[in-house]
């Protein structure tokens, strides 16, 4: 008896041992905190060239971390771009494409391994706040995805009944939408029915961001703020309602870079700031077809929902203290694909059997700008076309037809027309020199086209393009789909 005692004794403290290791695991690992913008474009910070108004806390952030100049969004539309943060894909990869729709019975695969499934596997506690787009039906929304807690609208802020009354702040043309509702966890606890509704949205998820913040900080936490602003109809409180030059879009932008102070307030204040890896990115370009209520590309072509850079290139900053140089700027390849299994290098996170595109740029993070650990980027936009391929400072422009933004845009929340523009042969723009997308110069470079065209060739075997013909190649998933 007196063995078996002591067998047990030993075996508890074995056991102990090994539970208090493991925790001390866990509370080594940083905090995540990931904010994503709908609609910002990349010259709508100040540290990016910013003019109207002011982002005083996302300019500090930038100066006490890393701000990146060549950062793309996965795809220039709301829930393809989505669907690629969250699972390192491209989205035409996993069977997604342009903004999923309140009826549509299509989602986010559960067979796909989320960004917050592979943080929750390792014990963190996660939430999202904000707009998800990634499926309406419950089996697709963040519950279902690995997010313990979940407060904010099923999709974009402009899907409602109110897109065709007289006097709002965007008009739909004749879509005819069901209530918008407010989702907390997976239940619908009310609906955002008027402007004043959208008005509350950005503090409304802030205020949740900041008490997710005070009541997990004494373990790892993963949060993930995906504003509905500054997608139309714009809201903004009356803390910041006509406080910019701009008009109400530079009011919304002033809220914007409040939510960033607030969230940075609060790991301050509960001592975890030095251990939070703290993000903010947006989703694609300016929906600029919406004048005075639309963002800035910054000087580069074209916006939202185009494969020229105004359409997918993006803000990025991070802060991480101790480890991300302070005050630096990254000038190298990355996209929003990149951040799973960057955060999975981290924090010695598990990654899907599934096949990702995403590669880990923890070396940028760093410091280290010699390091290319993304050589290409590949545009691709719609159901799988492939707009165009990039590879260092060289993109080439395949053949395709986009909706230019090259007419006289609408105001007050009323969009303008689009043009139907074919690109009907190759072109060619070196990004160093001319970022803009100016000056075609692809009968200079015949061996960068040739280089180029490698790209495209081994883009089109594995994923496909639809431009040539081609539906799918042999690395596509499907989407999710309800009782499948």
């Amino acid at each position: 008896m007196g063995k078996y005692i002591t067998l047990i004794l030993v075996s508890t403290v074995l056991f102990v041992g090994c539970d208090r290791k493991k925790q001390e695991q866990i509370a080594e690992k940083p905090n995540v905190v990931v904010i994503f913008i709908d609609d910002e474009g990349y010259g709508d910070v100040g540290s990016y060239g910013a003019t109207g108004f002011e982002t005083p806390n996302l300019d500090q952030m930038a100066s006490k971390g890393m701000r990146f100049t060549n950062f793309y969004a996965a795809q220039p539309v709301c829930s393809a771009s989505r669907a690629g943060l969250l699972t390192g894909c491209y989205p035409n990869r996993i069977g997604f494409s342009g903004a999923l729709f309140p009826n549509d019975s299509i989602g986010l695969n559960t067979k796909e391994y989320t960004m917050a499934e592979m943080f929750k596997d390792q014990g963190y506690a996660t939430a999202c706040f904000g707009k998800w787009h990634l499926g309406r039906p419950k089996e697709f929304l963040p519950l279902q995805h690995g997010f313990d807690e979940y407060v904010g609208l099923p999709y974009s802020n402009d899907m409602w009944p109110n897109s065709n009354v007289t006097g709002d702040r965007l008009d739909h043309n004749g879509w005819n939408f069901p209530e918008l509702p407010l989702i907390v966890g997976n239940e619908v606890t009310g609906f955002i029915t008027s402007l004043e509704d959208q008005d509350k949205l950005t503090t409304l998820y802030t205020e949740k961001a900041v008490d997710f913040i005070n009541r997990n900080a004494a373990q790892p936490f993963f949060l993930y703020v995906p504003h509905s602003m500054g997608h139309i109809p714009l809201g903004v409180s009356k803390k910041f309602k006509g406080k910019s030059e701009q008009g109400l879009y530079g009011d919304v932008m002033m809220e914007i870079d409040w939510s960033v102070g607030e969230i940075s307030k609060a790991l301050e204040k509960n001592n975890v700031a030095d251990n939070t890896i703290f993000i903010f990115t947006t989703d694609n370009g300016p929906w600029l077809n919406y004048g005075n209520q639309a963002g800035s590309s910054g000087g580069l072509r074209e916006g939202k929902s185009t494969s020229w850079e105004g359409g997918q290139r993006v803000p990025f900053i991070i802060r991480w203290p101790g480890k991300v140089p302070e005050g630096t700027v990254c000038n190298q390849l990355a996209c929003a694909i990149d951040l799973l299994p960057t955060f999975a290098s981290i924090t010695n996170g598990s990654l899907s059997a599934n096949k990702i595109d995403g590669v880990d740029i923890t070396s940028l993070w760093k410091g280290d700008f010699e390091a290319t650990p993304r050589e290409t980027i590949l545009y691709y936009y719609g159901k799988n076309n492939l707009n165009g391929v990039r590879k260092g400072n060289w993109k080439l422009v395949l053949p395709h037809t986009y909706g230019s933004y090259n007419a006289k845009p609408g105001n007050d929340g009323h969009g303008g027309k689009r043009i139907t523009t074919i690109v009907e042969k190759p072109e060619l723009y070196n990004m160093m020199r001319d970022p803009g997308e100016r000056f075609n110069v692809i009968g200079s470079y015949p061996e960068k086209v040739q280089e180029l065209m490698e790209v495209v060739g081994q883009s089109r075997a594995e994923l496909g393009d639809l431009n040539v013909g081609i539906e799918k190649g042999s690395g596509n998933r499907k989407i999710g789909r309800i009782g499948k």
